[in-house]
């Protein structure tokens, strides 16, 4: 009866053993997907910041006297003309947080730009393009401005 008993007792530590190593596992496969998700939603938002960018930049750029747009939604059907001419195909939300964007206003209420609302040191901290150089070492995603300003001033401003 004694050797039944050291014997269950043996199973029990080898059962407590083995569900210990799958959660040590389980939580490392949990830090690396999240990792992953957020290596992925930054792409995701230095595409979309880029994008709109580039749309405040060409709805400035067919603009005789250079005026910028007064919000988002001006980049989807432009105001200004009695036709529709879009400088961007869809309202982008925020990737990092799905929500809406943080803007960068004149003094006038122009729309310079945009910039993300999330929380967090960015992943990336180096190997951008040179025109979002000034994003390397930033500490958050505030950080990171996607802006045209007057005078063509790409992210950093004149």
């Amino acid at each position: 009866m004694g050797s039944r008993s050291r014997q269950r007792g043996f199973n029990f530590l080898w059962a407590i053993a083995a569900v210990a190593i799958m959660a040590i596992y389980l939580g490392r496969i949990g830090t690396i997907w999240t990792t992953e998700v957020r290596r992925e939603n930054e792409h995701d938002l230095l595409v979309v910041g880029n994008a709109i960018r580039q749309a405040i930049k060409a709805y400035v750029d067919v603009d005789k006297d250079k005026r910028f747009p007064t919000r988002l939604h001006d980049l989807l059907s432009d105001p200004r003309v009695p036709y529709v001419r879009r400088f961007l195909r869809q309202a982008y939300v925020d990737p990092m947080t799905s929500g809406d964007w943080e803007l960068i206003r004149g003094p006038h209420g122009e729309l310079f730009g945009v910039y993300s609302r999330a929380d967090g040191v960015p992943l990336k901290q180096d190997g951008f393009d040179d025109e979002y150089a000034n994003f390397a070492h930033q500490q958050s995603y505030a950080d990171w401005k996607f802006a045209h300003y007057p005078g063509g001033g790409g992210n950093v401003q004149r």
